[in-house]
């Protein structure tokens, strides 16, 4: 649902704008809300998964979501819809790295990679059907239904969830480092923000960008040095004393643009450069989902037959050797030969970040597991904004000097993030072999 909820709603800013006679820039907080209070929620999830059992803190962001989408189909003005995005976001924030520990606590380090693999491909619906979904829904139905479709989901989910999820263990987590709590949960979303902001505006880095990435790096400075070896600090810093989970947080920050930064590029590759409409658009980049839902499963018997460094050396080779044709280009957007592209860089895709989380998880013990999914979500996410925004950035001051050579040169620059990562999947499988 979380997945799926923020590439449906993707679609829909246009028809918000009309609907809720709201200007752009007060639709744009609409999503903008959401994805900070999701980054002010991140780094509590692993205290109250140790504090409550990670079921349960699972269990109650699903009601609060599913509640929450019900009350933003309500909203009668932006300005509700925009505070009902925040509960939203607050529970979504809790609800993905809760539900990934309770599966890695109930299935241990041996079998995570074939677990994984399965939740990749539930995950990997969002990306690839939202935008079609969020496209026939505003053709055929209100934009409230952008909401209203998580109810059914939900509701199935919470039934099921309290007949089968385990509850998790009370702990007797201490009373968590408030003051380090506000460190980090106002430097993320500072971080996020000036990253989202720079990106989608160009060339544009003045004050408004400046600020926030300025202060979310000195605040998260300061958490680190706070928290580092503390017993009652909100995130366990010192897992990053294991060379095997260092290096499996290294490559899923770089291994992130190559998902999120593709996510970003490929829409306008085939709007701007092909001239497609949106459910066209959607169609094209279905070759994507479909190849990394067919390979996740693979990935993740792989990773657990093998090792999971020796799937994402390979992985992060094969991301590179289907990202390189796009910077070559010569090709027409819409063609075969870009579809057959998509498949195969979703097939690589899936041999890299699957195995890149699946080696922190693992390197971890199971009362620290919390604490990593916490951290490895918070950086992918921080890796994917950032990305994200440099591409942009390069996008939009390339663009008046022509149309395709913007492309190629941006596409090239999604390609040296391509080949940093495969330095890091070969650091992963050779740290991993030592270890």
């Amino acid at each position: 649902m979380t997945m799926l909820d923020t590439t449906v709603l993707a679609v829909g800013a246009e028809t918000l704008t009309q609907e809720l006679g709201a200007g752009i820039a007060s639709v744009q907080w609409v999503f903008t809300a959401y994805l900070v209070a999701l980054a002010i929620a991140l780094p509590l999830c692993g205290w109250l998964s140790r504090r409550f059992g990670a079921g349960r803190v699972w269990l109650m962001s699903l009601a609060a979501f599913t509640v929450a989408s019900a009350l933003c189909a309500l909203a009668g003005n932006v300005g509700w819809l925009i505070g009902l995005r925040v509960l939203q976001g607050l529970a979504a924030g809790l609800l993905l790295p809760a539900g990934q520990t309770v599966l890695g606590q109930a299935v241990g380090p041996a079998r995570l990679g074939r677990v994984m693999g399965t939740l990749g491909i539930v995950m990997s619906v969002g990306p690839t059907f939202g935008p079609v979904l969020g496209g026939v829904l505003l053709r055929g139905l209100s934009w409230e239904w952008l909401f209203l479709i998580n109810i059914p989901v939900g509701v199935v989910a919470l039934v099921l969830g309290l007949r089968l999820v385990p509850r998790g263990e009370k702990g007797a987590a201490a009373r968590p480092d408030w003051l380090g709590f506000l460190l980090v949960s106002l430097g993320i979303p500072a971080l996020l923000y000036g990253l989202t902001t720079w990106g989608e505006g160009g060339a544009e880095f003045g004050v408004g960008v400046l600020v926030p990435l300025v202060a979310g790096i000195a605040l998260l400075v300061l958490f680190i040095r706070r928290s580092w070896g503390r017993a009652d600090a909100v995130m366990d810093l010192t897992l990053f004393r294991s060379r095997v989970y260092t290096a499996a947080v290294a490559l899923s920050f770089f291994a992130a643009p190559a998902l999120f930064g593709a996510l970003f590029l490929l829409p306008l590759y085939f709007q701007v450069l092909g001239g497609n409409g949106v459910i066209e658009t959607g169609l094209l980049l279905m070759s994507l989902g479909v190849g990394t839902a067919i390979a996740l499963p693979v990935s993740g018997r792989l990773t657990d037959r093998y090792s999971a460094g020796l799937v994402a050396a390979w992985g992060s080779a094969a991301t590179l050797a289907t990202t390189v044709p796009f910077a070559i280009g010569g090709f027409p957007p819409d063609g075969v030969v870009v579809q057959i592209l998509l498949v195969a860089r979703g097939l690589a895709v899936a041999f890299l970040l699957l195995p890149a989380t699946t080696a922190g998880y693992a390197a971890v013990t199971k009362e620290q597991l919390p604490d990593a999914v916490a951290q490895i979500n918070i950086v992918s996410r921080v890796g994917g904004a950032a990305g994200t925004a440099l591409f942009a950035v390069v996008l939009a001051n390339l663009l008046p000097s022509g149309t395709a050579m913007a492309f190629r040169v941006t596409f090239w620059w999604l390609t040296a993030a391509a080949v940093i990562a495969v330095a890091l999947g070969i650091r992963l499988w050779w740290v991993s072999r030592r270890a």
